[in-house]
């Protein structure tokens, strides 16, 4: 049973207003890729003005440790600019767009409407097709919003089906403010695998200390098998609200999995290593 594990570095530092040093990102970047994870969410190539923290994601590139290892890696992107630049760099794997099905966190998140984000996300795909690379893109407000915009089941599976029609493969849905019950959850992941079989969906879900099993549970239960997770479950997105819900903390991630006999493949040792340096690297740690 395959299962894939995304580490979120650059969601759980982007909010941080302390600037952590670039050689202090870029060690911990090189310890987690020594854990194993199949994709390393690291930097994203966005408006410095907008999330200050990850101002030198192409510095930290330079830094990063990429000889044999099996880790790919993930940049974000919020704009067909951001998609040139990360084209850049041939260690790029993936570049990850944020696309929200709530108008209000769409022009917040980047400064766009959904009918412009729909032709950036069409317009990066081109560019992914060019430079191989694979688009992955964040059903964000996937499972409600605080904004009052409309949400429902049928809204995001008529989304994801645009996304679909566009060839993307890699759909993950995102619970930007952590309001998703094991309800939602469990019935989104089965009707969306049932009906496009052949995508990839993902789950991003921040939670509390107090919620995440629930939540992890009824997206195990509904068939996913590709986690976004943060170490010690920090960050959360500082577009959405003025309090951020952290992510999935990556350790509860790995003992869910382990108690259900799932192989995760990582190298528990440097996991291990993983925490003990984020300790020191982020300031709220």
């Amino acid at each position: 049973m395959q299962v894939k594990l995304i580490e979120c570095p650059r969601d759980a530092m982007q909010g941080i207003h302390q600037f952590i040093k670039t050689p202090q990102k870029a060690a911990y970047l090189n310890q987690l890729l020594k854990v194993g994870f199949d994709t390393l969410d690291f930097g994203s190539f966005v408006s410095p003005k907008a999330i200050p923290q990850m101002q030198d994601t192409a510095e930290v590139l330079g830094m990063l440790h990429l000889e044999s290892v099996r880790t790919k890696l993930l940049a974000i992107i919020a704009n067909t600019r951001g998609a040139e630049e990360a084209c850049k760099y041939p260690e790029i794997k993936y570049l990850g767009f944020p696309f929200s099905i709530s108008e209000t966190f769409q022009q917040r998140n980047t400064n766009s409407t959904i009918k412009e984000s729909l032709r950036t996300v069409e317009a990066i795909q081109n560019l992914c097709n060019k430079h191989e690379k694979e688009m992955v893109v964040y059903i964000s407000m996937g499972f409600g919003n605080p904004y009052g915009d409309e949400w429902n089941a049928d809204l995001v599976a008529h989304w994801v089906e645009q996304m679909n029609n566009m060839g993307i493969r890699i759909l993950s849905l995102s619970d930007t403010i952590g309001m998703a019950t094991p309800t939602s959850i469990s019935y989104l992941f089965k009707a969306l695998i049932q009906q496009l079989p052949h995508i990839e969906f993902g789950a991003h879900l921040h939670t509390t200390p107090f919620n995440w099993q629930e939540k992890m549970e009824a997206a195990w239960e509904g068939g996913c098998r590709r986690f976004d997770g943060a170490i010690m479950g920090l960050g959360g997105c500082p577009m959405a609200t003025d309090q951020l819900t952290g992510n999935m903390a990556t350790e509860n991630i790995v003992s869910f999995l382990e108690a259900k006999s799932v192989s995760t493949g990582l190298n528990s040792k440097e996991l291990e290593n993983s925490i003990l340096l984020a300790k020191n690297v982020f300031p709220v740690a």
